[in-house]
């Protein structure tokens, strides 16, 4: 199919081709925009993942909100978009912050939310000694599932308090392969993200009655920035400083470390290849997003 092989270009139906019915060749009509006019959340938006759904949002028309801890990023992004981007700090772990962001979308577009997307989480350490169960640290469970599991649930119950009344709207998590598969990332990762499908289920169930769509995505491995990071974690056991915050403090990869990233990730894959990146999940996360899966 055409719209596989050529998945980041637009793609025309019969009655947008490029010749009209006399044999004479037509301005090709452009796809509609999947998200024109709705009101979007993405937590975590600020780079990686998020910052390709945001930009993919609103590429397809939403007025779209960057939720995220990091200001400089977050600020940035929204200026480069321009006017339908914009940025509020939020940190997912604590419900204040939580329900600000989601009143300030509100105030600002009206009192429409259409889609909140959970995207925000950390992997947590990833030294070699972190990964065992056998120096499980309580305390780094505790802060992981506060970030990825808390804070999805958090950014359900404040989409739903919005939505709900509307019936109608749109939620999707960000979960992980590691929610599928065992073996593929950190303890209270892994525990993280098989919350989230569980949260996903439940609040499926009960908020489907009200007409809003609870979803999630599990992604295979991506070369983002955080998951770069990591990788330099684990190859870093000896100058790991346990005090830093490993998640935050994420430099810019280089070009080299993507691409051994991305070859890392090609040799683990089942499908062989196309590799895997941010847009690919986005694009995933839009349709979820979109009126074309409103019975999902």
């Amino acid at each position: 199919r055409p719209e596989i092989a050529h998945a980041h270009q637009p793609v025309m139906s019969p009655s947008h081709h490029g010749w009209d019915g006399n044999g004479a060749a037509a301005v090709p009509t452009p796809m509609p925009k999947r998200l024109d006019g709705k009101v979007a959340i993405v937590t975590g938006g600020a780079r990686g993942i998020g910052e390709a759904i945001v930009r993919l949002f609103a590429k397809h028309g939403a007025r779209v909100v960057t939720a995220d801890i990091d200001d400089a990023a977050g600020e940035a992004l929204a200026s480069a978009l321009g006017p339908q981007v914009s940025f509020v700090r939020c940190d997912v772990s604590v419900e204040d912050d939580v329900r600000r962001a989601v009143d300030w979308a509100l105030s600002r577009h009206g009192g429409r939310l259409d889609v909140y997307c959970n995207n925000a989480g950390v992997l947590g350490r990833q030294t070699r000694a972190a990964r065992s169960i056998l120096s499980f640290d309580a305390s780094e469970f505790d802060r992981v599932l506060r970030v990825n599991a808390l804070g999805a649930a958090l950014g359900m119950k404040h989409a739903a308090r919005a939505m709900a009344p509307r019936r109608a709207g749109s939620i999707v998590s960000v979960a992980s392969v590691a929610a599928v598969l065992g073996g593929l990332g950190p303890h209270a990762y892994t525990a993280s993200k098989h919350a989230i499908v569980g949260l996903t289920k439940n609040a499926a169930c009960e908020l489907g009655a009200h007409g809003v769509r609870v979803n999630c995505v599990s992604p295979f491995g991506v070369a983002t920035p955080m998951l770069i990071n990591a990788w330099r974690q684990g190859h870093d056991d000896a100058t790991a400083d346990a005090d830093r915050d490993l998640d935050l403090d994420v430099t810019v990869p280089s070009d080299q470390e993507v691409e051994k990233m991305e070859e890392v990730v090609r040799g683990l894959a089942t499908l062989k290849g196309p590799t895997l990146r941010p847009r690919d999940i986005a694009e995933a996360v839009l349709f979820l997003a979109s009126d074309e899966a409103r019975y999902i």
